[in-house]
């Protein structure tokens, strides 16, 4: 059964960066596209990026430029990269694995991924 386990957030000045970590216990990431979700306070939970088994990205508009998803299949890790953080990026970040190898038309909305990480907290503030 896949587990996924997310690590690597915390308070971040805005400016700041942030490298959050994707990695499961009991199966590789390998044959899954894997997505990076964030739920703000009262907000519906939105995909931010997504990378498919062969290291296409899609990305969300307000992240373009800024956030850098990659997968070590070495590692068994998807990590993203997160620079420019902003007071708005402030969110649960959660990263999630679909049931296929591509990320698809509505790669962005929940539905379409079948396993998720616990979550982890991300803050930017001064």
């Amino acid at each position: 059964q896949l587990q996924l386990v997310e690590s690597g957030g915390g308070l971040v000045q805005p400016g700041g960066s942030l490298r959050l970590s994707c990695t499961s216990s009991g199966s590789t990431l390998n044959s899954y596209a894997i997505g990076w979700f964030r739920q703000a306070p009262g907000k519906e939970r939105e995909g931010a990026s997504c990378i498919s088994t062969g290291g296409s990205i899609k990305d969300r508009d307000s992240v373009k430029g800024r956030f850098t998803i990659s997968r070590d299949n070495a590692k068994n890790t998807v990590y993203l990269q997160m620079n420019g953080l902003k007071p708005e990026d402030t969110a649960v970040y959660y990263c999630a694995a679909a049931e296929w190898p591509l990320c698809g038309t509505y790669w962005y909305e929940v539905r379409a991924f079948s396993h998720w990480g616990q979550g982890t907290q991300v803050t930017v503030s001064s």
